[in-house]
Protein backbone atom coordinates (compact mmCIF):
# COMPACT_ATOMS: atom_id res chain seq x y z
CA UNK A 1 0.00 0.00 0.00
CA UNK A 2 3.15 2.60 0.69
CA UNK A 3 4.29 1.58 -2.77
CA UNK A 4 0.96 2.67 -3.82
CA UNK A 5 0.82 5.97 -1.92
CA UNK A 6 3.94 7.07 -3.21
CA UNK A 7 3.86 6.41 -6.60
CA UNK A 8 0.30 8.14 -7.08
CA UNK A 9 1.62 11.36 -4.92
CA UNK A 10 4.96 10.59 -7.67
CA UNK A 11 2.27 11.03 -10.98
CA UNK A 12 0.38 13.98 -8.92
CA UNK A 13 3.10 15.95 -8.50
CA UNK A 14 5.25 15.77 -11.40
CA UNK A 15 1.49 16.29 -13.41
CA UNK A 16 1.24 19.61 -11.49
CA UNK A 17 5.13 20.65 -11.53
CA UNK A 18 5.37 20.06 -15.59
CA UNK A 19 2.02 21.84 -16.13
CA UNK A 20 3.20 24.94 -13.75
CA UNK A 21 6.95 24.59 -15.70
CA UNK A 22 5.13 24.62 -19.00
CA UNK A 23 2.38 27.73 -18.21
CA UNK A 24 5.41 29.93 -16.90
CA UNK A 25 7.85 28.89 -19.90
CA UNK A 26 5.27 29.88 -22.57
CA UNK A 27 5.03 33.18 -21.03
CA UNK A 28 8.31 34.33 -19.61
CA UNK A 29 7.81 37.75 -19.83
CA UNK A 30 4.51 36.91 -18.05
CA UNK A 31 6.95 35.37 -14.99
CA UNK A 32 8.82 38.20 -15.26
CA UNK A 33 5.78 40.92 -14.33
CA UNK A 34 4.94 38.22 -11.95
CA UNK A 35 8.09 38.35 -10.31
CA UNK A 36 8.55 42.53 -10.53
CA UNK A 37 5.23 42.41 -8.33
CA UNK A 38 6.57 40.30 -6.26
CA UNK A 39 10.00 42.34 -5.59
CA UNK A 40 7.82 45.56 -5.18
CA UNK A 41 5.95 43.50 -2.65
CA UNK A 42 9.35 42.98 -0.73
CA UNK A 43 10.28 46.40 -1.34
CA UNK A 44 13.10 44.89 -2.94
CA UNK A 45 12.99 46.90 -6.50
CA UNK A 46 15.91 49.08 -6.02
CA UNK A 47 18.23 46.56 -4.32
CA UNK A 48 17.57 43.81 -7.23
CA UNK A 49 19.66 44.23 -10.59
CA UNK A 50 16.96 44.67 -13.52
CA UNK A 51 17.74 41.13 -15.67
CA UNK A 52 17.17 39.17 -12.42
CA UNK A 53 13.50 39.29 -12.48
CA UNK A 54 14.15 37.78 -16.49
CA UNK A 55 16.68 35.33 -15.80
CA UNK A 56 14.47 34.33 -12.72
CA UNK A 57 11.56 33.80 -15.17
CA UNK A 58 13.72 31.20 -17.18
CA UNK A 59 15.45 29.26 -14.61
CA UNK A 60 11.75 28.88 -12.79
CA UNK A 61 10.17 27.36 -15.62
CA UNK A 62 12.83 25.35 -17.06
CA UNK A 63 13.49 23.93 -13.05
CA UNK A 64 9.98 23.31 -12.35
CA UNK A 65 9.66 21.29 -15.65
CA UNK A 66 12.65 19.40 -15.45
CA UNK A 67 11.73 18.19 -11.93
CA UNK A 68 8.36 17.12 -13.07
CA UNK A 69 10.23 15.16 -16.10
CA UNK A 70 12.15 13.42 -13.66
CA UNK A 71 10.00 12.90 -11.31
CA UNK A 72 7.20 11.04 -13.80
CA UNK A 73 10.05 8.71 -15.40
CA UNK A 74 11.36 8.09 -12.02
CA UNK A 75 15.35 9.23 -12.77
CA UNK A 76 17.30 11.04 -10.70
CA UNK A 77 15.95 10.07 -7.46
CA UNK A 78 18.09 11.54 -4.92
CA UNK A 79 18.33 14.96 -6.30
CA UNK A 80 14.89 15.57 -7.35
CA UNK A 81 12.51 14.72 -4.01
CA UNK A 82 15.46 16.84 -2.38
CA UNK A 83 14.61 19.66 -4.94
CA UNK A 84 10.55 19.38 -4.71
CA UNK A 85 10.78 19.63 -0.45
CA UNK A 86 13.14 22.79 -0.46
CA UNK A 87 10.95 24.17 -2.93
CA UNK A 88 7.95 23.54 -0.95
CA UNK A 89 9.32 24.68 2.10
CA UNK A 90 10.37 28.19 0.44
CA UNK A 91 6.50 28.52 -1.06
CA UNK A 92 4.56 27.82 2.26
CA UNK A 93 5.54 30.60 4.10
CA UNK A 94 5.58 32.66 0.81
CA UNK A 95 2.26 32.02 0.07
CA UNK A 96 0.86 31.78 3.54
CA UNK A 97 2.22 35.68 3.96
CA UNK A 98 0.19 36.04 0.39
CA UNK A 99 -2.95 34.75 1.75
CA UNK A 100 -2.75 37.17 4.86
CA UNK A 101 -2.02 40.32 3.65
CA UNK A 102 -2.51 39.71 -0.09
CA UNK A 103 -0.31 42.13 -1.85
CA UNK A 104 -0.27 40.38 -4.65
CA UNK A 105 -3.68 39.57 -5.94
CA UNK A 106 -2.57 36.38 -7.75
CA UNK A 107 0.52 34.20 -6.79
CA UNK A 108 1.25 33.15 -10.85
CA UNK A 109 1.57 29.47 -9.86
CA UNK A 110 0.45 28.46 -13.30
CA UNK A 111 0.65 32.06 -15.11
CA UNK A 112 -2.33 33.30 -16.88
CA UNK A 113 -3.83 29.62 -17.54
CA UNK A 114 -5.38 28.75 -13.78
CA UNK A 115 -5.68 31.87 -11.56
CA UNK A 116 -6.12 30.83 -7.97
CA UNK A 117 -6.95 32.77 -4.78
CA UNK A 118 -3.78 33.58 -2.52
CA UNK A 119 -5.83 30.90 -0.10
CA UNK A 120 -6.59 28.56 -2.58
CA UNK A 121 -2.46 28.71 -3.70
CA UNK A 122 -1.80 27.88 -0.23
CA UNK A 123 -4.02 25.16 0.86
CA UNK A 124 -2.54 23.80 -2.83
CA UNK A 125 0.68 24.08 -1.54
CA UNK A 126 -0.17 21.75 1.84
CA UNK A 127 -0.82 19.42 -0.54
CA UNK A 128 2.11 19.74 -2.41
CA UNK A 129 4.59 19.36 0.50
CA UNK A 130 2.81 16.58 1.94
CA UNK A 131 3.21 14.79 -1.33
CA UNK A 132 7.16 15.89 -1.69
CA UNK A 133 7.64 14.53 1.68
CA UNK A 134 6.31 11.27 1.16
CA UNK A 135 8.02 10.75 -2.05
CA UNK A 136 11.62 11.56 -0.17
CA UNK A 137 11.02 9.40 2.40
CA UNK A 138 9.88 6.80 0.65
CA UNK A 139 12.17 7.21 -2.90
CA UNK A 140 12.71 3.65 -3.05
CA UNK A 141 9.50 2.89 -3.83
CA UNK A 142 9.39 4.85 -7.02
CA UNK A 143 10.15 2.59 -9.70
CA UNK A 144 11.46 3.99 -13.04
CA UNK A 145 9.73 4.16 -16.10
CA UNK A 146 13.10 3.77 -18.23
CA UNK A 147 16.69 2.03 -17.31
CA UNK A 148 19.72 4.27 -16.37
CA UNK A 149 20.79 3.40 -19.97
CA UNK A 150 18.84 6.18 -21.60
CA UNK A 151 17.78 8.13 -17.93
CA UNK A 152 20.28 10.47 -18.98
CA UNK A 153 18.84 11.13 -22.52
CA UNK A 154 15.39 11.70 -20.98
CA UNK A 155 16.29 14.29 -18.54
CA UNK A 156 19.14 16.40 -21.32
CA UNK A 157 15.76 16.02 -24.05
CA UNK A 158 13.59 17.48 -21.45
CA UNK A 159 15.68 20.03 -20.51
CA UNK A 160 16.55 20.98 -24.22
CA UNK A 161 12.99 20.82 -24.93
CA UNK A 162 11.68 23.25 -22.32
CA UNK A 163 14.85 25.72 -22.98
CA UNK A 164 13.78 25.95 -26.75
CA UNK A 165 10.49 26.49 -25.83
CA UNK A 166 10.82 29.54 -23.49
CA UNK A 167 13.71 30.72 -25.81
CA UNK A 168 11.17 31.04 -28.88
CA UNK A 169 8.23 32.39 -26.65
CA UNK A 170 10.93 35.24 -25.52
CA UNK A 171 11.75 35.89 -29.19
CA UNK A 172 8.79 35.71 -30.94
CA UNK A 173 5.31 36.04 -28.66
CA UNK A 174 3.93 32.97 -26.54
CA UNK A 175 2.73 29.57 -28.49
CA UNK A 176 -0.57 29.41 -26.56
CA UNK A 177 -2.29 32.58 -24.97
CA UNK A 178 -4.19 32.46 -21.66
CA UNK A 179 -5.06 35.99 -21.38
CA UNK A 180 -7.93 37.25 -22.48
CA UNK A 181 -6.45 39.48 -25.18
CA UNK A 182 -5.57 36.36 -27.39
CA UNK A 183 -6.34 35.86 -31.15
CA UNK A 184 -9.96 35.82 -31.94
CA UNK A 185 -10.86 37.64 -28.64
CA UNK A 186 -13.80 39.92 -28.78
CA UNK A 187 -12.64 42.70 -26.65
CA UNK A 188 -15.79 44.30 -26.17
CA UNK A 189 -17.84 41.40 -25.10
CA UNK A 190 -15.04 40.83 -22.53
CA UNK A 191 -15.79 43.83 -20.87
CA UNK A 192 -19.82 42.98 -20.61
CA UNK A 193 -21.36 42.25 -17.62
CA UNK A 194 -24.07 39.52 -17.71
CA UNK A 195 -27.32 40.45 -17.00
CA UNK A 196 -28.42 40.49 -12.87
CA UNK A 197 -24.49 41.18 -12.22
CA UNK A 198 -23.33 43.83 -9.82
CA UNK A 199 -20.33 45.30 -11.50
CA UNK A 200 -17.02 46.37 -10.20
CA UNK A 201 -16.63 50.53 -10.52
CA UNK A 202 -13.60 51.11 -11.40
CA UNK A 203 -11.83 55.03 -11.42
CA UNK A 204 -9.02 55.28 -14.11
CA UNK A 205 -6.85 58.50 -12.53
CA UNK A 206 -4.47 60.46 -14.22
CA UNK A 207 -1.31 61.72 -12.59
CA UNK A 208 -0.36 65.04 -14.04
CA UNK A 209 2.38 66.99 -13.46
CA UNK A 210 2.76 71.15 -13.79
CA UNK A 211 6.05 73.00 -12.35
CA UNK A 212 7.06 70.33 -10.24
CA UNK A 213 3.41 69.84 -8.84
CA UNK A 214 1.63 66.33 -9.06
CA UNK A 215 -1.77 65.51 -8.45
CA UNK A 216 -4.19 62.99 -9.91
CA UNK A 217 -6.91 63.99 -11.78
CA UNK A 218 -10.19 61.72 -13.11
CA UNK A 219 -10.95 61.54 -17.22
CA UNK A 220 -13.79 64.48 -16.73
CA UNK A 221 -11.34 66.97 -15.16
CA UNK A 222 -8.60 66.45 -17.74
CA UNK A 223 -6.36 69.61 -17.82
CA UNK A 224 -5.13 71.68 -20.37
CA UNK A 225 -1.90 71.06 -22.36
CA UNK A 226 0.31 73.15 -19.45
CA UNK A 227 0.16 69.98 -17.58
CA UNK A 228 2.96 66.88 -18.49
CA UNK A 229 0.78 63.67 -18.18
CA UNK A 230 3.04 60.91 -15.83
CA UNK A 231 1.11 57.62 -15.42
CA UNK A 232 -2.43 56.25 -15.02
CA UNK A 233 -4.03 54.30 -12.15
CA UNK A 234 -6.67 51.99 -11.79
CA UNK A 235 -8.55 52.39 -8.93
CA UNK A 236 -11.36 49.94 -7.17
CA UNK A 237 -14.34 52.08 -6.41
CA UNK A 238 -16.65 49.70 -5.52
CA UNK A 239 -16.52 45.75 -5.79
CA UNK A 240 -18.90 43.68 -7.38
CA UNK A 241 -18.22 41.80 -10.38
CA UNK A 242 -15.56 41.38 -12.43
CA UNK A 243 -15.40 40.56 -16.18
CA UNK A 244 -12.34 39.42 -17.99
CA UNK A 245 -11.86 42.65 -19.48
CA UNK A 246 -11.97 45.50 -16.98
CA UNK A 247 -9.37 47.89 -17.60
CA UNK A 248 -9.09 48.89 -21.28
CA UNK A 249 -9.47 52.28 -22.45
CA UNK A 250 -8.36 54.30 -25.01
CA UNK A 251 -7.33 58.00 -24.28
CA UNK A 252 -5.82 60.52 -27.22
CA UNK A 253 -3.15 62.45 -25.87
CA UNK A 254 -3.75 65.34 -27.65
CA UNK A 255 -7.00 66.11 -25.61
CA UNK A 256 -7.40 63.39 -23.29
CA UNK A 257 -10.69 62.10 -25.59
CA UNK A 258 -11.89 58.55 -24.59
CA UNK A 259 -12.05 56.87 -28.43
CA UNK A 260 -12.58 53.16 -27.02
CA UNK A 261 -15.88 53.10 -28.21
CA UNK A 262 -15.05 54.85 -31.63
CA UNK A 263 -12.63 52.31 -32.49
CA UNK A 264 -14.71 49.39 -31.30
CA UNK A 265 -18.02 50.85 -33.74
CA UNK A 266 -15.81 50.87 -37.00
CA UNK A 267 -16.33 48.43 -39.29
CA UNK A 268 -12.32 49.60 -40.63
CA UNK A 269 -9.15 47.80 -39.79
CA UNK A 270 -7.53 49.32 -36.85
CA UNK A 271 -3.99 49.08 -36.37
CA UNK A 272 -2.25 49.38 -32.35
CA UNK A 273 1.01 49.45 -31.51
CA UNK A 274 1.59 48.67 -28.32
CA UNK A 275 4.49 49.97 -25.98
CA UNK A 276 3.69 49.75 -22.58
CA UNK A 277 6.80 52.02 -21.98
CA UNK A 278 8.70 54.13 -24.86
CA UNK A 279 11.76 54.12 -22.58
CA UNK A 280 12.15 50.25 -23.00
CA UNK A 281 10.70 49.86 -26.08
CA UNK A 282 13.15 48.34 -28.70
CA UNK A 283 13.93 50.64 -31.41
CA UNK A 284 15.60 48.13 -34.03
CA UNK A 285 12.74 47.71 -36.17
CA UNK A 286 11.65 51.36 -35.96
CA UNK A 287 11.75 51.77 -40.12
CA UNK A 288 9.61 48.90 -40.87
CA UNK A 289 6.70 50.29 -38.41
CA UNK A 290 6.96 53.71 -39.86
CA UNK A 291 6.49 51.62 -43.26
CA UNK A 292 3.58 50.29 -41.79
CA UNK A 293 2.03 53.75 -40.45
CA UNK A 294 2.45 54.96 -44.13
CA UNK A 295 0.63 51.85 -45.36
CA UNK A 296 -2.40 52.41 -42.97
CA UNK A 297 -2.83 55.66 -44.15
CA UNK A 298 -2.32 55.06 -47.94
CA UNK A 299 -5.11 52.20 -47.23
CA UNK A 300 -7.36 54.10 -44.97
CA UNK A 301 -6.69 52.15 -41.95
CA UNK A 302 -6.55 53.73 -38.57
CA UNK A 303 -2.97 53.25 -36.78
CA UNK A 304 -2.73 54.05 -32.95
CA UNK A 305 0.52 53.65 -30.71
CA UNK A 306 -0.89 53.27 -27.29
CA UNK A 307 1.34 53.35 -24.15
CA UNK A 308 1.22 54.31 -20.43
CA UNK A 309 4.44 56.74 -20.61
CA UNK A 310 4.61 60.38 -20.24
CA UNK A 311 4.52 63.14 -22.86
CA UNK A 312 8.10 63.52 -22.38
CA UNK A 313 9.02 59.84 -22.96
CA UNK A 314 6.51 60.43 -26.44
CA UNK A 315 8.01 63.45 -27.43
CA UNK A 316 11.72 62.11 -27.16
CA UNK A 317 10.07 58.79 -29.20
CA UNK A 318 8.73 60.93 -31.39
CA UNK A 319 12.27 63.13 -32.07
CA UNK A 320 14.18 59.98 -32.04
CA UNK A 321 12.21 57.45 -34.16
CA UNK A 322 10.49 60.47 -36.37
CA UNK A 323 7.47 58.87 -35.36
CA UNK A 324 4.53 60.47 -37.05
CA UNK A 325 1.27 58.22 -36.17
CA UNK A 326 -0.93 59.73 -33.27
CA UNK A 327 -0.34 58.14 -29.29
CA UNK A 328 -2.79 56.95 -27.12
CA UNK A 329 -2.77 56.61 -23.64
CA UNK A 330 -3.78 53.30 -21.70
CA UNK A 331 -3.07 51.38 -18.40
CA UNK A 332 0.40 49.79 -18.05
CA UNK A 333 -0.80 46.29 -17.00
CA UNK A 334 -3.25 46.28 -19.62
CA UNK A 335 -0.78 46.95 -22.53
CA UNK A 336 1.29 44.37 -21.29
CA UNK A 337 -1.49 42.09 -20.97
CA UNK A 338 -1.99 42.54 -24.21
CA UNK A 339 0.76 41.35 -25.64
CA UNK A 340 4.21 40.15 -24.50
CA UNK A 341 6.46 42.20 -26.68
CA UNK A 342 7.28 45.95 -25.96
CA UNK A 343 6.30 46.96 -28.61
CA UNK A 344 3.96 44.77 -30.35
CA UNK A 345 1.19 45.11 -33.13
CA UNK A 346 -2.34 44.05 -32.96
CA UNK A 347 -4.53 44.19 -35.61
CA UNK A 348 -8.46 45.03 -34.38
CA UNK A 349 -11.43 45.12 -36.30
CA UNK A 350 -14.51 45.75 -34.44
CA UNK A 351 -12.97 44.98 -31.41
CA UNK A 352 -12.08 41.52 -32.48
CA UNK A 353 -8.19 40.68 -31.81
CA UNK A 354 -7.37 39.47 -35.72
CA UNK A 355 -3.67 38.98 -35.12
CA UNK A 356 -0.80 39.80 -33.13
CA UNK A 357 2.90 40.54 -33.59
CA UNK A 358 5.76 40.71 -31.60
CA UNK A 359 9.01 43.32 -32.08
CA UNK A 360 10.24 40.60 -34.09
CA UNK A 361 7.62 39.29 -36.58
CA UNK A 362 5.97 42.65 -38.01
CA UNK A 363 4.53 42.22 -41.44
CA UNK A 364 6.39 43.50 -43.89
CA UNK A 365 5.70 45.10 -47.77
CA UNK A 366 6.07 41.29 -48.94
CA UNK A 367 3.15 39.98 -46.42
CA UNK A 368 1.20 43.36 -47.32
CA UNK A 369 1.28 43.12 -50.63
CA UNK A 370 -2.36 44.19 -51.24
CA UNK A 371 -5.17 45.72 -49.07
CA UNK A 372 -5.90 43.86 -45.68
CA UNK A 373 -9.40 42.22 -46.55
CA UNK A 374 -7.16 40.02 -49.64
CA UNK A 375 -4.81 39.33 -47.34
CA UNK A 376 -4.69 35.82 -44.75
CA UNK A 377 -2.95 38.10 -42.04
CA UNK A 378 -6.57 39.57 -41.68
CA UNK A 379 -8.32 36.53 -40.81
CA UNK A 380 -8.20 34.61 -37.43
CA UNK A 381 -6.68 31.20 -37.60
CA UNK A 382 -8.49 28.76 -36.22
CA UNK A 383 -6.95 26.33 -36.51
CA UNK A 384 -3.86 27.46 -35.02
CA UNK A 385 -4.09 26.23 -31.39
CA UNK A 386 -5.16 23.00 -32.42
CA UNK A 387 -1.93 22.89 -34.87
CA UNK A 388 -0.17 24.08 -31.85
CA UNK A 389 -1.25 21.34 -29.54
CA UNK A 390 -0.24 18.74 -32.59
CA UNK A 391 2.93 19.76 -32.60
CA UNK A 392 3.75 19.86 -28.95
CA UNK A 393 2.52 16.14 -28.58
CA UNK A 394 4.59 15.43 -31.90
CA UNK A 395 7.89 16.87 -30.63
CA UNK A 396 7.56 15.99 -26.62
CA UNK A 397 5.30 12.90 -26.25
CA UNK A 398 5.90 10.83 -29.42
CA UNK A 399 9.68 11.36 -28.96
CA UNK A 400 9.57 10.33 -25.23
CA UNK A 401 7.50 7.58 -26.01
CA UNK A 402 9.56 6.24 -28.43
CA UNK A 403 12.56 6.86 -26.33
CA UNK A 404 10.68 4.39 -23.82
CA UNK A 405 9.70 1.98 -26.40
CA UNK A 406 13.14 1.45 -27.41
CA UNK A 407 14.46 0.85 -24.10
CA UNK A 408 12.16 -1.17 -22.84
CA UNK A 409 13.21 -3.21 -26.44
CA UNK A 410 16.58 -3.09 -25.98
CA UNK A 411 16.13 -4.42 -21.70
CA UNK A 412 13.82 -7.34 -23.33
CA UNK A 413 16.31 -8.48 -25.89
CA UNK A 414 19.11 -7.97 -22.71
CA UNK A 415 17.29 -10.30 -20.79
CA UNK A 416 16.62 -12.70 -23.19
CA UNK A 417 19.93 -12.74 -23.77
CA UNK A 418 21.02 -13.61 -20.09
CA UNK A 419 18.43 -16.15 -19.52
CA UNK A 420 19.97 -17.89 -22.89
CA UNK A 421 23.34 -18.00 -21.61
CA UNK A 422 21.93 -19.20 -18.29
CA UNK A 423 20.25 -21.94 -20.44
CA UNK A 424 23.61 -22.95 -21.98
CA UNK A 425 25.27 -22.96 -18.55
CA UNK A 426 23.28 -25.45 -17.71
CA UNK A 427 23.18 -27.93 -20.73
CA UNK A 428 26.81 -27.72 -20.14
CA UNK A 429 27.03 -29.12 -16.36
Amino acid sequence: MIGLWVNICRFSLAIVFIFSGFVKAVDPLGTQYKIQDYLAAFGWTDFIPDSFPLLGAFLIGIVEFCLGVYLFFGIRRKITPRSLVLIMSVMMPLTLWLAIDNPVSDCGCFGDAVVMSNWQTFGKNVLLLIASLTVLVWRKRIFPLVTTRLDWLIAMYGFLFILGITSYCYYKLPIFDFRPYHIGADIRAGMEIPAGEKPTVYETRFIMEKNGERKEIVLDNYPDSTWTFVDTRLVVKEKGYEPPIHDFFIVRQEDGEDITDKIFDDDNYTFLLIAHQLELADDSTIDLINELYDYSVSNGYFFYCLTSSSDEEILRWQDSTGAEYPFCLADNTTLRTMIRSNPGLILLKEGVILNKWGVNELPDEYQLSDRLEMLPISKVDVFSSAFKVFMLIVSFVVILFVICMFDLYWEKRRLRKVCLEQADEMNDN
